[in-house]
């Protein structure tokens, strides 16, 4: 039986005791946190035998490059082909940075603002240059364009990823759309995985030379179920659709190994790595190549890296179903809340009846519950439905997670509620 339909002596009922457990719920003086995705404490420990490993002192790889010096601005060897392995891409298309894939698309994006792409007529600088967003969407990915002064086009986001006709159609129709996000698995937030079919489509459609389509693989190795959802060859999609330079494939051990201080990585066709190395030359000398060959030292092979994802899906995986559980007792068969159930990453979207969302967000806040701002996973922080939530389970420990859900769910209620007129404002 849904909100709608019960009678007024149901609805009093659900009324009084949902404004008495928000009561208590601020009585707790609770100070809990779903605003990121972040790794748990006990996730981050996985790794600290990176800090301890036998021959962790060692300076020269295998090729006997001294890992102390400068150069090796492709990166270290040993890492690039554990990585190349997973990410389906050939080593020597695959770059290996720093800690942080997010710098690599900022310095990507930057660069080409200032001095254009392979292919493309000049820079995008002072051009009006638009990109395409799926959404809902992952808020850093916004955040860059925001500041590069770069207009977002919202595409809704589907099972399998956008409606790549809708697309086309927009990108014929306006030449100043030079590029479009994509987190093909395990999207943030609603863990949409691109199937082929969507991919194929996306690399085949006429578009400009210097359209990018910026390849997100942030949570390409992290899933939740037995059914794991091995990456595309996207550059191999590619180059057979004709368009060897449209794909920049992004990736990172942030959410492997450790979050600050990890491996960042960039695969792409040749002239879009010799571009971007000829770029990145004049901002550094080379990546951290110690921590390149810690972790190579540590992962020792792609098996390596895929059983310390299992060991991150044995501690994320009970977080999840906690937060489906009580969505489903909370919310469940009332008609007033949707939510995803995604096979991997680190989110869960949630959306709750249109123009309420602002409303559950500052309720959970004066609760002492920090969720991620409603509208974040818009661009300009906007949902034109004011409905999508974003639940991040990854940081909090169980015991804390459960209060927050059932403080998040009571919150969904009373907003809903009040919406109806059932509780005064």
């Amino acid at each position: 039986m849904g909100l709608a339909d019960l009678d007024q002596q149901q609805l009093d009922a659900l009324a009084a005791g949902t404004t008495q457990a928000y009561a208590e719920l601020q009585e707790r003086g609770l100070s809990l946190d779903l605003t990121r995705g972040k790794p748990s404490a006990a996730q981050l420990d996985l790794s600290d035998e990176l800090l301890t490993l036998p021959g962790a002192g060692r300076s020269r790889a295998a090729d006997g490059t001294d890992v102390r010096n400068y150069g090796g601005q492709k990166g270290l060897p040993e890492i690039r082909a554990i990585f190349a392995e997973l990410l389906g891409v050939e080593v020597d298309q695959l770059l290996a940075g720093d800690n942080s894939s997010l710098s690599l698309m900022h310095d990507t994006i930057s660069w080409a603002v200032l001095h254009g792409v392979p292919g493309g007529d000049g820079p995008w600088f002072g051009r009006g240059v638009k990109f395409i967003c799926p959404v809902p969407g992952y808020d850093r990915h916004f955040s860059i364009l925001s500041s590069l002064g770069i207009e977002m086009v919202p595409v809704a986001l589907g099972e399998h990823g956008p409606d790549v006709a809708e697309i086309a159609a927009l990108v014929a129709a306006d030449e100043s759309i030079k590029g479009i996000w994509v987190v093909p698995t395990y999207a943030n937030p609603t863990g949409a995985v691109y199937d082929e079919a969507t991919t194929r489509a996306l690399l085949e459609m006429p578009a400009a030379p210097d359209f990018r389509v910026f390849w997100d693989n942030a949570y390409a190795l992290h899933h939740l179920t037995d059914t794991e959802h091995p990456p595309l060859d996207v550059l191999g999609l590619a180059e057979q659709a004709g368009h060897p330079d449209r794909v920049l494939v992004f990736a990172s051990t942030s959410k492997i190994s450790y979050a600050g201080a990890g491996v960042s990585f960039l695969a792409s066709s040749p002239a879009n790595l010799t571009w971007y190395l000829d770029h990145a030359a004049k901002r550094s000398i080379g990546p951290d190549k110690l921590n390149h060959l810690r972790h190579a030292l540590w992962f020792r092979d792609a098996d390596g890296v895929r059983r310390v994802m299992r060991r991150h899906r044995e501690l994320l995986e009970p977080k999840f179903a906690l937060v489906r559980a009580e969505l489903e007792r909370r919310l469940g068969g009332l008609g007033i809340a949707s939510w995803t159930e995604p096979e991997g990453g680190y989110f869960v979207s949630l959306d709750v009846p249109d123009g309420t969302a602002s409303r559950v967000v500052a309720l959970a806040r004066a609760a002492g519950i920090a969720l991620t701002p409603a509208g974040a996973s818009f661009p300009g922080g906007h949902d034109p439905r004011d409905r999508n939530i974003r639940i991040a389970p990854s940081f909090p420990p169980e015991a804390e997670l459960a209060v927050a859900m059932e403080g998040l769910t009571t919150c969904v209620l009373l907003a809903a509620l009040e919406q109806q007129g059932v509780v005064e404002v």
